[in-house]
C-alpha cells in the first residue's frame, strides 16, 4: 500500500459498492473498507453513529455496512452486538486492521505550538503513554478520529492537534508530527462486513465458509452452557470467542454471542442442529470466511 491517496482514484460513480461506515473519510472504518473491497470501487456513506449505519442499510438494501466489533486492547463493542442482532442483517465477512495512530496539526503549527489534542476516547486511551510524555497538552474527547482532523482543518484551529490514521492527513491538509504513537503495537480492530440477507447471497457462500457467528440464550439452569460447549467440542468445532450480554428485564439470563471455526461445513451444521434444542432464540448471524489481517508499517 503506497501513496497518500492510495484509494482515491477518479472512478466513475455508477456500479460502485455503497458502504456505510461510522466516522469520516480517512477514519479507520474507511481504511478497513478499502482494504476489504480492494479490488472494487466503493462509495462511502459516512455516519455519525453505528445506529445510522444500520439505518442506511434498512433504507437501501444495496448498502453494505462496515462495523467495528472488537479491539484487542479496548475489548468488544457491546452495543454493536445488539444492533446487529436486532437489525436482521447478516455478517458476510470480516477484516482485522492493525491500528496505528498518528498525531497531526495544521501545516503552520509545530510541536511548540500545540496546546490541545483532540480524538476519540478509545484512541486517546490507546496513546496514553505518549500523552503522559506531554502533560502540557489539554486532552479533549471527540466523536471520531478523522473527524477531529477535519474539524481542525475546516475551522483553522491553530494550536490544536488530532490523533487519527496517517491517511487522514493529506485528505484534510494536515501535517503529521509523529506516526506510531500508540502504546501497544499489537493493537488490532476486527471489523464485520454486514448486509441485507438478499445481498448476503451475493457476497458470501455459506458452504465455502470456515467461520460463523451465532447468538442464543439459555435456560437459567445448572450446566446449560457447558452442555452446549461440549457438543461443539464433540463435533470438533473450535470456539474462538464468547461474549455474554444480560437480557434486560430477565434477571440473570443472558444472550451469548459466539464465534466458531470449522473445516467441515457439514459437521458444523450438524453441531448447530444438535445445539438448537438446548438453546432459546438461536440465530446464525453469518457464515463467512475468516478475515485477513492488515499490518501497516509506519
Amino acid at each position: 500500500m503506497s501513496g497518500a491517496f492510495w484509494w482515491r482514484k477518479p472512478y466513475i460513480i455508477y456500479n460502485m459498492r455503497r458502504v456505510a461506515i461510522q466516522g469520516e473519510v480517512g477514519s479507520y472504518h474507511d481504511v478497513a473498507s478499502h482494504y476489504y473491497f480492494e479490488s472494487e470501487d466503493i462509495e462511502l456513506i459516512c455516519c455519525d453513529t453505528f445506529e445510522e449505519v444500520f439505518e442506511e442499510m434498512k433504507k437501501d438494501s444495496n448498502v453494505i455496512g462496515m462495523v467495528a466489533i472488537e479491539n484487542t486492547i479496548a475489548g468488544s463493542l457491546l452495543h454493536n452486538y445488539e444492533l446487529l442482532r436486532d437489525s436482521g442483517m447478516q455478517i458476510v465477512g470480516e477484516h482485522k486492521l492493525r491500528i496505528s495512530h498518528s498525531i497531526m496539526c495544521l501545516p503552520e503549527d509545530d510541536w511548540e505550538d500545540i496546546t490541545e489534542v483532540n480524538s476519540h476516547p478509545v484512541a486517546l486511551m490507546q496513546c496514553r503513554h505518549f500523552l503522559k510524555q506531554h502533560p502540557q497538552f489539554k486532552i479533549v474527547e471527540t466523536d471520531d478520529t478523522a473527524g477531529s482532523a477535519k474539524n481542525i482543518s475546516e475551522n483553522n484551529l491553530r494550536g490544536h492537534a488530532a490523533i487519527c490514521s496517517k491517511y487522514a492527513a493529506p485528505l484534510y491538509g494536515m501535517k503529521i508530527l509523529q506516526e506510531g504513537i500508540e502504546t501497544n503495537k499489537h493493537n488490532f480492530t476486527r471489523f464485520l462486513i454486514v448486509a441485507d440477507p438478499w445481498m448476503a447471497e451475493e457476497l458470501s457462500v455459506p458452504s465455502k465458509s470456515n467461520k460463523s457467528s451465532i447468538v442464543f440464550s439459555l435456560p437459567h439452569s445448572e450446566g446449560s452452557l457447558s452442555q452446549v460447549l461440549s457438543i461443539f467440542s464433540f463435533y470438533k468445532i473450535n470456539l474462538t470467542k464468547i461474549q455474554s450480554l444480560p437480557i434486560i428485564g430477565r434477571e440473570w439470563e443472558y444472550m451469548f454471542y459466539i464465534d466458531v471455526m470449522y473445516d467441515d461445513y457439514t459437521r458444523y451444521r450438524q453441531s448447530i442442529d444438535a445445539v438448537r434444542p438446548l438453546t432459546k432464540q438461536l440465530k446464525i448471524l453469518g457464515e463467512y470466511v475468516e478475515g485477513k489481517s492488515t499490518i501497516e508499517k509506519n
